[in-house]
């Protein structure tokens, strides 16, 4: 079994790896720098490989995350981000970020054939989608974090821009109420040395506010000043709402831990409603003694909130409809089919979308998407 090779060959496998990161011209990899990546990975690797030996396999998916790309919350997407933020607090590029996983497929194959272990078809699959979302999530917050430090870097631009704007004019304004001052007092003709001067200073005052007004025209888009607030703190305020909601409907409501810096920016009421109507949508049609789960996490510059029922799955037709006015769920006339559409109004009015995703013979998964934004320190 290839869990057992991994397993046995743990260590070997780490070593490899980071001999190969630190053959790399430039970059020498620390024991930490690889602590969150690939020794942890590999134990994921492993967990997902036996999951799906054993008699539950669907639920490898919440430790390596499904097949095709779709963007969730997983055991290997949580350390595949954190790898790829340390990678970059230490000076990696993106390239780095994908090499370090790629060394460690080579590593497998390596050994692999120097052992002479064979492994099943189906085997490797499940270890190349490991790979691939690993590579995934840590390149998405890799370039996240990036983008951060490139935000920080121009807010820190301006704020020096606006102090030297601040000097300057402070500077004119004190030449031109010195010029008028002595001007004044000595009863002195604008036309001479003195006007002069307070001529110039007034001009420059004049270009140095026009050329300020521009910059401010072009850089801001949105005159509108919101504040961030905790998704953290919004989703605890949910559930202590929802969770007695979920007690007529037999069925129990689980929550993921949200990371405490990710924040939102928008209208927090109608984001609350929002989502709130989404949990209980779930509630109503998911079966009973069957569990809600609720997922909100951080990826690249967005921040997503996905709600996993267990409803069966959808009816042919239904994803295109569902978010229409008046429409209902699975053939339900319960409501007036307006909850979800009014959901998606709202979220799309804070720059979000709304989207479900069908579980064939499970469930399905609405996703909603917003800004990612950080809470400030």
């Amino acid at each position: 079994m290839l869990y057992d090779f991994l397993r046995n060959n743990r260590d070997e496998l780490t070593a490899r790896c980071r001999t190969k990161v630190n053959a790399r011209p430039g970059r020498n990899a620390s024991t930490g720098q690889l602590q969150n990546g690939i020794p942890m990975f590999l134990d994921q690797i492993i967990r997902t490989l036996e999951v799906e030996e054993s008699t539950g396999p669907g639920d490898s998916t919440r430790i390596s995350g499904p097949a095709g790309g779709a963007q969730t919350l997983s055991e290997v997407s949580v350390t595949a981000a954190q790898h790829g933020k340390d990678l970059l607090e230490l000076g990696f590029s993106v390239d780095q970020v994908v090499h370090d996983y790629g060394d460690l497929c080579q590593a497998i194959t390596d050994l692999a054939v120097e052992r002479d272990a064979p492994f099943r078809v189906d085997e490797f699959r499940t270890l190349n989608r490991c790979l691939d979302n690993a590579i995934s999530d840590a390149v998405t917050e890799f370039s996240y974090q990036r983008d951060e430090i490139f935000s920080r870097k121009l807010a820190a631009e301006s704020n020096r821009r606006l102090g030297f704007y601040s000097d300057e004019l402070r500077s004119f304004l004190g030449t031109a109420s010195l010029a008028f001052a002595a001007a004044k007092a000595g009863n002195l003709s604008l036309g001479g040395a003195t006007g002069s001067i307070l001529e110039k200073s007034l001009l420059s005052l004049e270009k140095l506010i026009a050329e300020s007004l521009e910059d401010v025209r072009l850089q801001s888009s949105d005159p509108a000043i919101l504040d961030v607030f905790s998704l953290s703190k919004m989703i605890d305020e949910i559930v202590s709402v929802a969770d007695p909601l979920a007690l007529p409907h037999t069925c129990t409501l689980r929550v993921q831990p949200v990371e405490l810096s990710l924040g939102l920016m928008g209208n927090r009421d109608l984001l609350l409603a929002a989502v709130a109507y989404v949990l209980q949508n779930a509630f109503k049609f998911t079966k009973p003694n069957t569990e809600v789960l609720l997922t909100a996490y951080g990826a690249a510059d967005r921040i997503l909130i996905d709600i996993r029922d267990h409803c069966g799955g959808l009816a042919p037709g239904v994803e295109e409809t569902m978010f229409l006015p008046y429409s209902q769920r699975n053939g339900s006339r319960t409501g007036a089919g307006l909850g979800l559409a009014i959901s998606m109004q709202s979220i799309r009015a804070n720059d979000g979308t709304l989207s479900v995703r069908d579980v064939p013979g499970t469930g399905c998964i609405f996703t909603i998407s917003l800004p990612r934004h950080t809470l400030p320190n």
